[in-house]
């Protein structure tokens, strides 16, 4: 067999979605578990649909994900280290370089080849020139829908046009398409490595467009010609481009050329079951970078919607060192995979209580430098001291870094509440100021050097005896303001001792 090439060819109109994310991901697994090549290259025949540095940042998410590319289309500044590959910058994309020995790897620089090889195809028979405007073309569609039937073409160029009227139309530079002419009563079969055997009869399929009139490819031809070209041995991609695989196989017999292996992923689906759309929210990567998601999560989240590593296995964190090690096509799942973000953000939290002190507090500055509270605090609440301390509270309860800060800004702000919620219970007027004084005397008598969570919590104990609520909810609530906040021995650490007084000082005035 020959050495595995595998390909991710995604279309730059817009940011990349996670489900292409795992079709890249998915064939880097394949090609890093085979020996193979992985192969970026960018499909942008659609020009409708092209979107302004779409293609640099498909690029810049997938340099971001760690899925390095052995061929194929990079940015300047992250080009691949094997000299051997041919090097040359991108025509239409400025900062973009393509490195390998079967480029250009950008379709829209590949224009000549897919008309040279389309028009081979009519020469042979294989395909032929149609002259239908798009008004006889939708009439068409109309009819066989309203008559209940599959909407394709009725081949009257095929059929009505002679070879005269062809050279005319020509010469006379009239607009056209290149359609395949598909065999009747053909049975096409083939092994899909996720779904078993396929085979579709001939008659279903249209005589699809191969090349537009605009003289841009389809994305049938260019795809085709590419992974000729480009010699890919097994094409890994959605389960949406299922239906199109037969059209794709009869290309190749028409060209009389060696036809790869598939594999189609399953769906990605809502938690309702409903295939995950762009209406739905969040779906591009780059929506989950902003909102503090880690690349190891999120690459461990990914491989597993529509893959598992085998039966009885519990095991849920997964490196991509690890995955290149395990993964198996023949693994993946059939059947849908249900993109659930609970799960995604339970996998984050265990990335994010891994991360050391360092790692936690830079990965955490870029978010809290959005947020209003910590833009108007103090600097000494936005030292790196500080922060640290705040963070290492919050770790243990933060799913992602836009969570930072947010349900504990009594750590940057100055706090407002009644006095009514300081107390505990039924405590009377007396009691609740000898508790705030008696918190007074534990926490001013401990010494800078011993402010540490264990110690005030050791003080506090003892000073509170068997009335622990009597001490130390309004101590909580002196503190944060808040209800709900980290233990009154987590806020005095993170607070310091003068703040945390204070806050006392505060809380005693409101209750004259």
């Amino acid at each position: 067999m020959d050495k595995v090439r595998v390909r991710f060819p995604p279309s730059p109109t817009g940011y990349l979605h996670i489900g292409g994310l795992r079709s890249a991901l998915y064939n880097y697994l394949f090609a890093k578990k085979n020996g193979g090549i992985f192969i970026l290259k960018i499909e942008d025949t659609d020009r409708k649909r092209f979107v302004e540095g779409a293609v640099e940042s498909l690029i810049s998410s997938l340099d971001w994900a760690g899925l390095d590319r052995d061929e194929g289309v990079f940015m300047k500044n992250h080009s691949p280290s094997p000299e051997s590959l041919k090097t040359t910058e991108s025509e239409n994309y400025p900062g973009v370089i393509e490195a390998g020995n079967f480029g250009p790897y950008i379709q829209s620089e590949r224009l000549d080849l897919y008309k040279k090889y389309a028009e081979e195809l009519v020469g042979s028979g294989k395909a032929y020139y149609c002259f239908c405007e798009q008004d006889r073309l939708d009439k068409i569609k109309e009819e066989k829908i309203a008559s209940k039937q599959a909407p394709m073409y009725d081949r009257y160029c095929l059929k009505n046009v002679t070879p005269e009227e062809i050279n005319e139309k020509l010469k006379s530079n009239c607009a056209y398409t290149i359609r395949l002419k598909v065999p009747n009563d053909e049975i096409i079969e083939f092994e899909d490595l996720v779904r078993g055997k396929v085979s579709i009869n001939s008659n279903t399929i249209d005589d699809q467009v191969l090349m537009k009139s605009d003289g841009f490819p389809t994305y049938h031809l260019a795809s085709v010609i590419d992974d000729h070209l480009m010699r890919t041995t097994h094409v890994i991609r959605g389960e949406e481009w299922l239906p199109s695989t037969p059209k794709h196989i009869l290309l190749y017999r028409a060209f009389g050329w060696e036809i790869p292996e598939f594999a189609h992923l399953p769906l990605l689906l809502s938690t309702d079951k409903k295939k995950l759309s762009k209406r739905m929210g969040d779906v591009a990567v780059e929506d989950y970078i902003k909102n503090g998601y880690l690349k190891e999560a999120i690459i461990n989240f990914v491989a597993l919607l529509g893959w598992h590593p085998g039966e009885g296995e519990t095991q849920e964190i997964y490196s991509l060192d690890e995955l290149e090690k395990i993964f198996d096509i023949k693994r993946v799942h059939k059947a849908g995979a249900v993109f659930d973000l609970k799960k995604l953000d339970w996998l984050n939290a265990q990335y994010i209580k891994k991360l050391s002190s360092d790692e936690l507090y830079e990965k955490a500055l870029p978010f809290f430098e959005q947020k209003d509270f910590y833009i108007n605090a103090s600097s000494e609440k936005k030292s790196e001291e500080y922060l640290k301390k705040v963070l290492t509270i919050e770790r243990e309860r933060l799913n992602n870094f836009s969570e930072v800060g947010e349900n504990n800004r009594f750590f940057f702000m100055d706090i407002e509440y009644g006095r009514e919620m300081l107390r505990w219970k039924d405590m009377s007027d007396e009691a609740l100021k000898d508790s705030l004084e008696k918190s007074v005397t534990v926490l001013g008598g401990i010494d800078g050097q011993d402010w540490q969570v264990k110690n005030i919590e050791e003080k506090l104990f003892a000073a509170a005896g068997d009335k622990k609520g009597d001490l130390l909810w309004p101590l909580r609530v002196a503190l944060s303001g808040a209800q709900k906040s980290p233990s009154p021995m987590e806020l005095a650490w993170v607070l310091g001792k003068e703040e945390s007084l204070l806050r006392l000082k505060n809380a005693l005035g409101k209750l004259g």
